[in-house]
């Protein structure tokens, strides 16, 4: 990795009680040592609102990649999961495409999934998600909130991202929560 990559850090996911969050914090990192910018949003709402995508990785490579997602929802009328198989397909098998880091996080008022360049598609069983650097202290914290609490998705989001922050330096607390 070059010092001067830019990277997104973490992103969380929860499903519950018919709604879907997905948050994201701010924090911009210019290499291992440098916070370039802590305010950035990496969670959106396309597709006429209707779909969140949420993204860890090269900021670069994972705005192409929600670019190319968003295509392919217009191109299969909104199915979910059919774009996602399609942009994984795209992600593995394109020379360009193949090259781009980052993972992604889609999802709409009934489903849920990760996306990697390796062609990997996945829906958590458990209706909780969490990638980027600060992936697997926001993963805990939400599966603990949901099985310990009645919180919404959203807050249940919300305060993994923030725990997460309190842990991983390459995470902050300017969180963006977007839900469905």
């Amino acid at each position: 990795m070059s010092n001067y990559e830019l990277h997104g850090t973490t992103i969380c996911a929860v499903k519950r009680y018919g709604k879907t969050a997905v948050a994201g914090d701010g924090q911009v990192t210019m290499g291992e040592s440098v916070i370039l910018k802590g305010n950035a949003v990496k969670v959106k709402r396309i597709y006429d609102d209707k779909v969140i995508v949420g993204f860890a990785g090269s900021v670069s490579d994972a705005f192409a990649l929600s670019e190319k997602f968003e295509e392919m929802l217009q191109k299969y009328s909104g199915n979910l999961m059919r774009s996602a198989v399609e942009l994984a397909q795209l992600w593995r098998g394109d020379k360009f495409v193949r090259k781009l880091e980052a993972l992604l996080i889609v999802a709409d008022q009934t489903h849920l999934y990760i996306l990697s360049g390796t062609g990997d598609v996945i829906e958590p069983e458990s209706g909780v998600c969490a990638i980027g650097s600060g992936g697997n202290y926001a993963l805990a914290a939400a599966r603990a909130l949901v099985q310990e609490t009645n919180l919404s998705a959203e807050e249940i989001a919300l305060k993994s991202l923030k725990i997460a922050s309190e842990l991983c330096i390459f995470t902050n607390d300017h969180i963006t929560v977007e839900s469905v």
